[in-house]
């Protein structure tokens, strides 16, 4: 064909859209999760989508109890029922139509787990590619990668095995060995304990007179009945009268079965069983009577064999290029990441060296990727000897983020609970970069968010409210970032608010001494906190503010830290019995109505026998979710129908559990149901903003943010002169922020003096003072850079924090 016939001919025909280009929606219809009242939305495949609103307003009930979790229990049915067997159930939730779905990936914001053997190795791949590589490249070579695990002990045994073999019976001799790299000494834990004896028992008591003062313990019990039937020693005698024997068998005796009253039981020394029912948890997962316990007891220090590497002395002695694999763990991530990078380089053998590097080119790569995205990430100051249950939320969940970086995986649905949380100013920008890299590589991205900077990247906003509880559960705007700054709902009113510096600050009273600091990354670090004032600690993540006061200011005494450690609680816990506000409630109807209070709890004698104080009727059905319906019985109310016939002030005991915490606070607060001992944990929970939780509420139905600042609440009620908080911004929307500062404000009128850990601008510009750490993060911080007011922060702009908050105020 020639040119001209070429230019003459029509355009061919555009071709009908194809079926399969139709589904770009995530279409929800009717979800009603929680809080949610009938919600419908369209959300765009393919794009990023913030999801604002007030805190408790509805959002993580849309994303994450709907849309997250129905893409999970979809995927979770394709296996077969032997396989979901084994995988947790999840029940459909409560919505209408969920249409447009694809593979939901959720990287959450709680904190990891708090096993002593978990850490930033061993939780992400990192640790076990390091392994494999000193496997193969250690000299000398000691064995396979789990001989440099400190988590697998070295055993070795042989005896006579039977078999069946042609219809007769055989015996053979077999040995098995495995090497491990588990110090013996601690048993990889890298620390070991000393118990104080006196801590453990009055040595001038005998068993029976209560000598014991290990929590649970007592001679009532099964303890009781094992010691005296033991038949080991006189539980008359005193503890300081038994012989060598006895004193061995009372504190170290293995478990030896015995038998006590008919029954068979075994019998264990108090020091393996502390071992293994206290030790053997993380010591922030325990109760608060098992930690003072433990803290009185047991003394913790570095173990004397390993050095505190947790690896055997054969684990530490293979190197590459001089360094172990104890060196490697404990180098930070970003130097790590330098001297991965350089092992091709190594000198020796050229020959050799090149057939051995490239035998293992593809783990090497994949290492150096992996620890180059801890670097990317803003995580290149961890080590990966770091212990997971240390890491803060925002460390945990930007953690977990590491592994789907580099993942060739598109068209998948990635959820984001407050990615920002627990980031710098300076850092964010870096969060939205790669939140907009999942995007573009064709993944649907979804995230529930407060802060504005990544509002602003949002290709679709939806707001969520107009208020929290029952006042939300409504799509109040949809649409882009600024058709919201023009919607007029309240997250659209404040999203260009900047809080100024104050023209006044507080002149302090005091000052509490820091000399020679020195945990984790701080370096020798001298400081006086100022009392009487709002401090704002600050600092880019990972530049030491947590090491410093956590490690300097919160044990003092007088001192109340409230920290990001999650609360726990299950379906029977709510407000009222988290905060000890039942406790008067149940009181004062008991007094009215001359009875115990006991029948006033749902966990004791009031409750409904049907349902046992649950209000619901649990019915597993195996590898399906279990369903929940309401107690026919009880209709929910989860007590017995003589119970609800005692009233206090007109109401029932249901009646008041179902009441918002404003509710309650003004029909305790007046009237003939005037109780000013709830009266006052009501007003407590109303400072912090929480005043439309319902008192029965679950504590499972509640957000991050609500759970934080319901601890806050409870330690509000101590008498403390000093406050530490961390990070208590972290969950609040822009208009709940002011809130707070009145609160913060409120108690240092009072007298008292409150530190705050904090990355928002606007509670560094309402502080009177700021102690800056950095100037970087790691080994590149860890040394306060400025010291002085908000105004003389950002007239020097010496530090990122200064730079960030002066853009903040316009300065």
């Amino acid at each position: 064909m020639s040119s001209a016939t070429r230019r003459n001919s029509a355009p061919p025909a555009p071709s009908a859209p194809h079926a399969a280009d139709g589904h770009d929606l995530i279409r929800v219809l009717g979800a009603r999760e929680n809080n949610l009242a009938d919600v419908s939305v369209d959300l765009p495949k393919r794009r990023l989508t913030v999801f604002t609103g007030v805190s408790g307003s509805g959002k993580s009930s849309l994303v994450f109890s709907t849309i997250a979790a129905e893409s999970q229990r979809l995927i979770n049915e394709t296996y077969s029922t032997f396989v979901q067997g084994f995988m947790p159930t999840l029940a459909r939730p409560d919505v209408d139509v969920l249409d447009g779905l694809t593979t939901a990936i959720i990287v959450g914001q709680e904190r990891m787990g708090g096993d002593p053997r978990s850490t930033v190795g061993t939780a992400t791949d990192a640790g076990a590619m390091l392994r494999i590589l000193f496997s193969r490249l250690g000299d000398p070579h000691i064995g396979s990668p789990q001989a440099f695990s400190f988590n697998v002990a070295s055993i070795s045994g042989a005896g006579a095995v039977t078999m069946e073999r042609g219809g007769r019976q055989v015996k053979e001799r077999r040995e098995f060995s495995i090497t491990g790299g588990m110090c013996p000494r601690c048993e990889g834990r890298g620390a070991v304990s000393d118990f104080d004896l006196s801590a453990l028992y009055d040595e001038e008591k005998s068993l029976n007179e209560g000598a014991l003062t290990i929590p649970g313990y007592s001679m009532d019990g099964w303890f009781g009945r094992i010691f005296r039937g033991s038949g080991y020693f006189d539980p008359d005698k005193p503890i300081k009268k038994y012989t060598k024997r006895e004193l061995n068998d009372l504190l170290h005796r293995e478990p030896t079965k015995i038998k006590v009253e008919g029954i068979n039981l075994t019998y264990e020394g108090l020091i393996p069983k502390i071992q293994k029912s206290m030790l053997s948890k993380d010591v922030d997962s325990m109760q608060p009577h098992i930690r003072a316990f433990v803290d009185r007891a047991i003394v913790f220090g570095t173990c004397p064999e390993c050095g505190g590497t947790r690896l055997t002395e054969a684990a530490r002695s293979s190197r590459i290029e001089g360094i172990s694999i104890a060196d490697a763990s404990s180098m930070q991530i970003s130097d790590l990441a330098d001297w991965v990078r350089g092992i091709e380089d190594a000198t020796g053998d050229e020959a050799q060296r090149s057939s051995t590097i490239e035998g293992v080119a593809p783990l090497l790569g994949t290492l150096q990727d992996t620890l180059d995205s801890f670097v990317e990430i803003g995580l290149g100051y961890l080590s990966l000897e770091r212990p997971a249950g240390t890491l803060s939320g925002g460390e945990a969940q930007r953690v977990k983020m590491v592994g789907h970086l580099g993942s060739s995986l598109t068209d998948v649905t990635y959820v984001f609970d407050e990615p920002t949380i627990g980031l710098h100013p300076h850092d964010i920008a870096r969060m939205n970069d790669l939140l907009l890299r999942l995007r573009d590589k064709g993944n649907t991205v979804l995230v529930v968010e407060h802060k504005p900077e990544t509002i602003g990247i949002a290709d679709h906003v939806v707001d969520l409210g107009p208020g929290a509880g029952g006042d939300g559960g409504t799509i109040c705007f949809e649409g882009t970032v600024e058709g919201l700054r023009a919607s007029g709902t309240i997250t659209g009113r404040h999203l260009d608010d900047r809080a100024s510096l104050k023209e006044t600050v507080r002149t302090p009273s005091g000052a509490l001494e820091i000399r020679g600091a020195d945990s984790h990354n701080l370096r020798d670090v001298d400081v006086d906190v100022p009392l009487g004032v709002l401090v704002a600690v600050t600092g880019v993540a990972g530049s030491g503010k947590s090491s410093l006061i956590h490690g300097s200011v919160a044990g003092r005494d007088g001192v109340v830290a409230v920290d990001q450690a999650p609360i726990r609680g299950s379906r029977r816990s709510n407000p009222a019995t988290y905060t000890g506000l039942l406790d008067p409630i149940r009181k004062a109807f008991a007094k009215a109505n001359g009875v115990k209070p006991a029948l006033f709890s749902a966990n004791s004698e009031g409750a409904c026998p049907n349902c046992n104080g649950a209000g619901v009727i649990y019915t597993d059905l195996a590898i399906m979710a279990g369903v929940a319906t309401t107690c026919e019985v009880c209709g929910g109310k989860r007590f017995s129908a003589d119970v609800l016939e005692y009233t206090f002030g007109g109401k029932d005991i249901s009646e008041v559990l179902a009441m918002s915490v404003t509710e309650a606070r003004e029909f305790f607060g007046s009237g003939e149901a005037k109780t000013p001992a709830a009266h006052t944990i009501l007003g407590r929970l109303a400072d912090v903003g929480l005043g439309y939780l319902r008192l029965g509420q679950p504590l499972t139905t509640l957000s991050g943010g609500e759970r934080q600042r319901l601890k806050l609440a409870t330690h509000l009620t101590e008498k403390a002169g000093v406050y530490v908080l961390d990070e208590p911004t972290t969950g609040l929307h822009l208009a709940d922020v002011e809130q707070l500062l009145g609160l913060l404000d409120r108690l240092v009128d009072a007298g008292k003096s409150v530190v705050v850990i904090e990355h928002h601008q606007a509670v560094m510009a309402h502080a009177d003072r700021i102690i800056d750490l950095g100037p970087g993060a790691g080994h590149d911080g860890g040394r306060v850079v400025f010291e002085g007011t908000p105004a003389e922060l950002v007239a020097a702009r010496s530090t990122l924090t200064g730079e960030h908050l002066a853009a903040y105020v316009g300065a």
